[in-house]
């Protein structure tokens, strides 16, 4: 059955249009609510957000949906998205929710939800959920609604939690940090627990007006962030993105490091700590065909998912496995946490740093990437993946390729966008099918 709201990250879109709504949040509060009802305790729902200045509206509407349901609402106020799915498990709440709409720009805004165990939900759950959006909600009596109330220290137990994931006896002293927080979630609670290991901060992205979230920083714009770095003889650099359970990291020659690169570090050092469960790690069909080389000569194996880090999450659990993540950024090291964590996984990055004594440059150029080209193409309507000639333009490439590269086409699953990528040994050659596709897609959108 499609899912009708649900995308491959919770309920996102523009705000005050399409779903993204009062009413619509309003909605989901009930509809979630009352799936989650079950037994006779009191019922209790985590609810974070990010900076986004939509949060205003789209917090109190789940509130009320929430409470009239006969759900009582703990507030948290703005927190990573992995702060909200620890904090979910940690008051035994029956559900948790983050207001964000991750690295997209402030007019958009999304829902993500967590279980009881701090994980996204299932596929069932959000069937079950799109159902109850449909139908009459079934309201509490009058003595039975919920309340709502705030907690004042959620920051500090975040801090504590994910300080617990670094080396005990481990410090920062004397390394210094660039971190930008892209002016989004983790505003407050990175440089926090940075400073606390000791680190020198040099804050960015940490001044949120409701717009700026993203705003030519963070993960998806580290230009500020390289050129901070080598400016203030940093270390090395932290970008997380306005959610905060993405990374990427600048080495101190200001040169990005992305997911991939992180992802090898993080797995060959916890194997050679005989730390590594699952033989290897979990990454997506996006992830360099150099990491998977990178792995095999460590004796290590890479499993692929489709993209979306609640695949990896899924095909990590029912392997064994404690490392995984996406090329983006999305790290889950599910040792520590039961969803990607950007403060988490930078912290591990840095723990590696101090305790091999080599510069950022030499120690996270972990492979040498396969020549790896992606392009977006933003298209109106339709399905423009099922029209002959962008299929005629997709078997064209792959012919071009077979044996020499990988061809993976998707639609995003947050926006109108058909995400075309390709890799091989012979960069022009992946240039090449990449724009003849993205000029067939072009063509019909």
């Amino acid at each position: 059955m499609a899912r009708k709201f649900f995308g491959t990250d919770g309920i996102r879109g523009r705000v005050n249009t399409d779903r993204m709504t009062a009413a619509m949040a309003m909605r989901v509060g009930m509809a979630a609510g009352a799936h989650f009802l079950r037994g006779d305790h009191i019922h209790r729902v985590v609810i974070g957000k990010d900076t986004r200045l939509s949060g205003y509206m789209i917090e109190p509407a789940l509130v009320a949906g929430f409470t009239s349901v006969g759900m009582d609402v703990v507030l948290v106020g703005p927190m990573p998205t992995p702060a909200v799915a620890m904090l979910t498990r940690s008051m035994r709440a029956d559900l948790g929710v983050m207001i964000s709409a991750s690295h997209n720009p402030f007019a958009d805004n999304g829902i993500k939800l967590f279980g009881p165990d701090g994980y996204k939900l299932s596929d069932d759950d959000e069937l079950a959920i799109e159902a109850l959006l449909d139908a009459e909600p079934l309201l509490a009596a009058a003595e039975r609604t919920g309340r709502a109330r705030r907690v004042d220290d959620a920051q500090g137990r975040y801090i504590h939690a994910v300080k617990s994931s670094f080396p005990e006896g481990l410090r920062l002293d004397g390394l210094k940090v660039a971190l930008d927080c892209a002016n989004g979630a983790a505003y407050k609670v990175a440089p926090a627990a940075l400073w606390e290991l000791g680190a020198e901060v040099v804050p960015l992205g940490v001044q949120p007006n409701g717009t700026n979230i993203n705003q030519a920083c963070g993960s998806t714009a580290p230009q500020t962030l390289q050129e901070t770095v080598v400016a203030s003889g940093a270390h090395i650099g932290l970008a997380l993105d306005g959610d905060a359970d993405r990374l990427i990291v600048v080495d101190e020659a200001g040169r990005i490091i992305d997911g991939d690169q992180l992802m090898a570090l993080i797995a060959t050092s916890w194997a050679r700590a005989g730390k590594l469960r699952g033989g290897g790690l979990v990454a997506t069909v996006m992830s360099n065909l150099g990491l998977e080389r990178r792995l095999a000569a460590a004796g290590l194996t890479l499993e692929r998912t489709k993209v979306g880090d609640r695949y990896v999450l899924e095909r990590m659990r029912a392997g064994g496995f404690n490392v995984g993540g996406e090329q983006s950024g999305h790290i889950i090291l599910s040792d520590h946490a039961t969803t990607g964590d950007g403060l988490g996984a930078g912290l591990q990055v840095l723990a590696e740093l101090v305790q091999s004594g080599r510069p950022a440059s030499e120690l996270l150029r972990q492979f040498d990437p396969v020549p790896q080209l992606l392009k977006n193409v933003r298209f109106g309507g339709g399905r423009p993946l099922d029209d002959a000639r962008v299929k005629a333009a997709i078997g064209a490439a792959e012919a071009e390729l077979e044996g020499k590269g990988r061809l993976v086409i998707r639609p995003s699953g947050t926006e109108p966008l058909i995400r075309v990528m390709a890799e091989g040994d012979d960069a022009d050659q992946v240039a090449r099918v990449v724009d003849s596709i993205c000029a067939a897609v072009a063509e019909v959108a």
